[in-house]
């Protein structure tokens, strides 16, 4: 499978699911009812307007865990992935912050998701959490030992982070794209919520003819300076009440973004 394959519209519009705070992480209430009810009640919000696919993060779980996450986070991930899978009628992803790309992998294939985003794919980089390392060699034989199908969606200039040595997004598109074998690339800015650089994306586009996605900081007001250069968006904290990650869905935001995403490809 390939990412036309799986979003058969153009230019899908990924929303994020925010999961609240999972079991072991400090901020956990006690209740997974909790977590279900909030996550559910958000897909289901999405599931009334234009949201081609959703991405499921323990996005709530800070400080995140640099590599490896536990037994008890990867147990909820899945249980909510596969709620989204079967709550949800379009394709599902998994990112497990901040960089366990083999747990992501594991969850998708258990829980018939179809995709994960790797923050870390390759490269090393000074990040909140440390120096984190790619382990590409690990994700791509463990989706191959695992006969998954499962797509792989990896950040280029990951946010939150900065290049231990920095060979440039051109470089390190190309080795993405041709040592990585990924199948789409993300570009964000430098934040959560941060505004993507154009110029960033057309970097990338120079250097790769796989799809690109922008990863953050996409608002109605600026979509039009991206939106012809791109082939997808993933959307998180603009949907959230504020603009704010870590307030609740507010249906009014995804009803403006979700309107203008409508305008821009009927060209107007």
């Amino acid at each position: 499978m390939i990412f036309t394959e799986l979003f058969k519209t153009g230019k899908p519009l990924i929303a994020c699911v925010h999961l609240m705070p999972l079991p072991g992480s400090p901020h956990y209430s006690g209740s997974m009812r909790k977590v279900y009810d909030t996550a559910l009640s958000e897909i289901e919000i999405f599931k009334r307007y234009q949201i081609d696919g959703l991405i499921i993060e323990n996005f709530q779980d800070k400080p995140f865990y640099p590599n490896r996450i536990p037994a008890e986070t990867i147990s909820a991930l899945a249980a909510l992935t596969r709620e989204a899978v079967k709550a949800f009628n379009g394709p599902v992803g998994v990112n497990a912050l901040r960089n366990d790309a083999q747990a992501a992998v594991a969850i998708a294939t258990a829980t018939e998701a179809h995709f994960i985003r790797v923050n870390i794919h390759m490269n090393a980089v000074v990040s909140e959490q440390g120096i984190i390392e790619g382990t590409s060699h690990e994700t791509l034989r463990l989706r191959a030992a695992l006969r998954s199908n499962v797509l792989i969606f990896a950040d280029v200039g990951v946010k939150h982070a900065a290049p231990l040595g920095d060979r440039g997004l051109a470089v390190e598109t190309k080795d993405l794209a041709e040592r990585g074998l990924v199948d789409a690339i993300i570009v964000s800015g430098e934040l959560t919520g941060s505004e993507t650089n154009p110029d960033d994306v057309d970097i990338v586009r120079q250097n790769t003819d796989l799809p690109i996605i922008i990863g953050s900081g996409a608002t109605p007001e600026n979509l039009s300076k991206v939106f012809s250069k791109v082939d997808g968006l993933i959307v998180g904290s603009y949907f959230k009440k504020a603009g704010k990650g870590g307030n609740l869905v507010e249906e009014a935001r995804v009803r403006a973004f979700t309107d203008t995403m409508a305008s821009l490809k009927r060209g107007g």
